[in-house]
């Protein structure tokens, strides 16, 4: 049973996100042979303004 995690800032819609699982499921589907119901996606959404890049943080981007 594959479980697939994506991390990622805040602020995407659900709509967005729901599209992502699909693209992935399906991705994984496709390349492990497996059923849809065996792919668990997780997104872990951190706050803008406790991840950085650079050493600046997403929200002061």
């Amino acid at each position: 049973m594959p479980e697939i995690y994506v991390y990622a800032v805040e602020g995407r819609t659900s709509e967005q996100k729901r599209g992502l699982m699909k693209d992935i499921t399906d991705a994984v589907v496709k390349n492990f042979g497996t059923d849809p119901e065996n792919v668990t996606v997780q997104i872990i959404e951190a706050p803008k303004d406790s991840k950085a890049k650079g050493g600046i943080p997403f929200s002061e981007r």
